[in-house]
């Protein structure tokens, strides 16, 4: 599915380019009236479950090209539609300073699905199969781009996997893996390359459940559209933790 290294540039394609196209207005209008707070000081739309598309991932009438991009279909839930702005990151109410200071250097870097309660701390509450994020609208590629740390699904996994070990299959969803996650992902930062994922449309980016991953800062001078960068992303859930600790 993805390299050694933990993900894949699918693409450039027409099929792909033909979904982004019909996408991206549906995406501007979503944009426009939609209620969510920005976050970030105004520069990130979160988005999820933003765009209107079927369980197929059809949008505008136009299917979601899974031949070309080399999975089987799944039921998928609405794109999330993440949209950065100028200026990102900005510091909010809503962040520390420690947590915004990270969002800087190390582009916010998590798994997605692993949820913090109300006390901060992770547990397994979506486990997702794949990550698949494909670009609406042409940018610069220095606007904000994905970043990952490549061959970090290898650490993240068998660090986790250690940690639901002593525990029944059926409890990993309710274990707190925060002191494992985080312990983690220091030697990834320690080990893996860091590697900015800029994509245009007609294409996609395929990346590892386990691939430890976040956002770039915008630099002076990026260049997007008015509406900003944005990128639709589909996070399929698996049945169970056990499935999504597997390779």
């Amino acid at each position: 599915m993805v390299s050694d290294c933990g993900w894949r540039r699918i693409g450039p394609h027409p099929k792909i380019l033909a979904w982004a196209e019909a996408a991206l207005p549906v995406a501007e209008k979503v944009l426009a009236t939609s209620a969510e707070v920005w976050r970030c000081g105004g520069t990130w739309f979160v988005g999820v479950d933003a765009l209107p598309n079927d369980a197929a991932g059809c949008i505008g009438g136009v299917a979601l090209p899974w031949d070309v991009i080399g999975l089987a279909p799944v039921p998928l839930h609405r794109a999330q539609l993440s949209v950065m702005r100028p200026g990102y990151p900005q510091p909010s109410e809503t962040e520390s300073e420690a947590a915004y200071g990270f969002r800087l250097r190390r582009g916010a870097a998590h798994l997605d699905g692993l949820i913090a309660d109300a006390d901060k701390r992770r547990y397994v509450a979506e486990p997702h199969a794949w990550v698949l994020g494909l670009s609406l609208n042409a940018c610069s590629a220095d606007a904000a781009p994905l970043t990952v740390w490549e061959g970090s699904h290898h650490i993240m996994r068998a660090a986790l996997a250690e940690a639901l070990r002593p525990h029944p299959t059926e409890d990993w969803g309710r274990v707190d893996i925060t002191a494992a996650y985080t312990a983690a992902r220091k030697q990834c930062f320690e080990r893996c390359p860091r590697r900015d994922l800029p994509s245009r449309p007609g294409e996609a980016i395929l990346i590892h459940r386990h691939l430890l991953h976040g956002v770039s800062p915008w630099a002076e001078g990026a260049e997007a559209p008015a509406a900003g960068r944005i990128i639709a992303y589909f996070r399929p859930e698996l049945p169970d933790v056990a499935s999504w600790i597997g390779d």
